[in-house]
């Protein structure tokens, strides 16, 4: 009776020649071919070939090494026979647990044919357990090279990764450099700008799902990228945590942010999360898409941790209202359809607070009628304007400014040093002319890039300080908040500090409030 053998083959690099994603690769293609002949020429019953294509040696999630292993335990077959032991694992620990353990259990015969690895000769035992070790070394010592150049090129700010994030995209002309994709840059500018306008997460998410806007994976499949994309239900649509990370992540203001997450083992391609210290942050790398100064609106309000008040938008006077009694923060509720605000700190224990309670339509009333109050009185008098600090916010945008213009500074002094260095090493016949020329121009492109923020980041500095110098636009911020009928969230952050809130007086129906406004 023949022997039924079992044929694995595994290529661990994509084939650039294939093509689809179907076809197997040509290195695939030997193989089959090789170890078919050689079965042939034994006599030996072929009972089915196994192929994992694209897969790493010592990656143990492979498809058809674990259907094998499956066949294997239930001696579908006779023999396992491969080009090299390689090619099975390269990891000693499964040499041992199959090659040398279970498949001599299952009465399975391994079989490896360039280097003579074959469980039926006692006699090489060693020379697998060898061959196992120089695989094992082979893995650790490639982990650690790939490792060090991949540090290496994040440490410099260069971007590594497969698929440029939304809003971005590879630089055809630059490896390792971002530029941006306006397409998707203005979905993120939108997002930015609605949340600090007080649009909540889901009800920005909501909205661009509304307008029919693909979601950040489905855009790269749209657009021809080879994205593995999650097959679940809704899988194209926007949602909360797509929402929230974007607020948060720092590329879109031209730093690169890479090594969130890193390996467990080079033996698996599990990843965890690593410590922000851990992380490789380098700034000003590439264009920004958002500014600084709504870059900063976002993280504030983001750090507040304000609730949602209603669907859609964060609570009108969220991280604003106080109690007058003990301070803290007054809270959201519900009942019956209308909100309210009140000093949760009552509940803490008996008499802790007198607990201070108002409806949020009552308490924006009350502010409106205060500003319309403020303007009628002040605005013809030119008090209000004389009193508004309305340069405290330019200020902030161009001490921004001066930090991001320093930084600019400093590569371009250091791309200079460098090119200055490249002429030497060339003079010295260190490099060749061509390496020269081509190291040259990757320096030269970035130093003109930088050059060009620069030039962009003192024209806005020229534009913010003849703002500050005029101090022409406070009848134009009082002229936004007078005759109001409701309230936005963006106008509370813009005028208001906090509030206030007192416990209603006995016998009416008057809550008392102070407000501190921003001027």
């Amino acid at each position: 009776m023949s022997k039924k053998v079992a044929i694995y083959c595994r290529l661990s690099e994509e084939d650039k020649n294939k093509q689809s994603v179907t076809d197997d690769s040509g290195s695939i293609q030997n193989q089959k071919s090789m170890l078919l002949q050689y079965a042939m020429e034994r006599g030996w019953e072929l009972y089915n070939i196994y192929s994992d294509d694209d897969y790493a040696g010592a990656d143990r999630r492979r498809p058809e090494f674990n259907r094998l292993l499956k066949d294997a335990e239930h001696h579908k077959f006779d023999i396992i026979l491969c080009k090299t032991q390689s090619r099975f694992t390269r990891e000693l620990e499964l040499v041992e647990k199959y090659i040398h353990g279970l498949f001599p259990v299952w009465g399975i015969r391994f079989i490896s044919i360039v280097d003579n690895a074959d469980t039926a000769n006692k006699g090489n035992k060693k020379s697998r357990q060898i061959n196992g070790l120089v695989n094992e070394w082979y893995l650790e010592d490639m982990s650690e090279n790939i490792r060090s150049v991949l540090t290496n090129r994040r440490v410099n700010g260069f971007h590594i990764g497969a698929f440029a994030l939304y809003g971005y995209k590879k630089d055809p002309a630059q490896k390792g450099h971002l530029i941006i994709d306006e397409e998707a840059a203005a979905v993120v500018r939108e997002v930015f700008t609605l949340f600090a306008q007080g649009y909540g997460k889901t009800a920005i998410a909501r909205m661009l799902n509304d307008r029919g806007i693909p979601n950040p994976t489905e855009y790269k499949r749209l657009h021809g990228l080879r994205y593995q994309q999650p097959k679940t239900k809704n899988s194209t649509l926007w949602k909360y945590f797509a929402i929230s990370d974007m607020l948060i992540n720092e590329i879109y203001i031209g730093n690169m942010v890479q090594g969130k997450y890193g390996s467990v083992s080079y033996k698996t391609k599990q990843n965890k999360p690593r410590p922000k210290s851990d992380w490789y942050i380098v700034e000003g790398t590439h264009e920004p898409i958002i500014d600084r100064e709504l870059w900063g609106r976002v993280q504030a309000l983001i750090s507040q941790k304000a609730k949602p008040f209603d669907i859609g938008t964060i609570g009108l006077f969220a991280r604003k209202a106080r109690c007058a009694n003990c301070g803290y923060t007054m809270r959201s509720s519900k009942n019956r359809g209308k909100h309210y605000l009140q000093c949760s700190n009552r509940h803490i224990a008996k008499d802790a607070c007198i607990g201070s309670f108002i409806s949020v339509d009552k308490l924006e009333q009350l502010v409106i009628d205060e500003l319309n109050h403020l303007a009628a009185e002040y605005l013809d008098k030119d008090k209000l304007a004389q009193n508004i600090k309305f340069c405290d916010n330019l200020q902030e945008q161009k001490g921004h400014l001066l930090s991001d213009i320093a930084v600019y500074e400093k590569k371009v002094a250091e791309y200079s040093k460098g090119i200055r260095e490249l002429y030497m090493d060339k003079v010295k016949g260190l490099i060749s002319e061509s390496d020269y020329v081509e190291m040259l121009k990757e320096f030269t492109v970035d130093r003109d890039r930088l050059d060009r923020m620069i030039a962009g980041g003192q024209k806005q500095l020229s534009e913010i300080e003849e703002k500050i110098e005029a101090g022409d636009n406070r009848h134009e911020l009082i002229e936004q908040y007078t005759n109001l009928e409701h309230l936005t969230r963006e106008i509370v952050e813009t005028l208001i500090d906090y509030i206030s809130v007192g416990k209603r007086i006995p016998g009416t129906r008057d809550v008392p409030i102070e407000i501190h406004w921003n001027f």
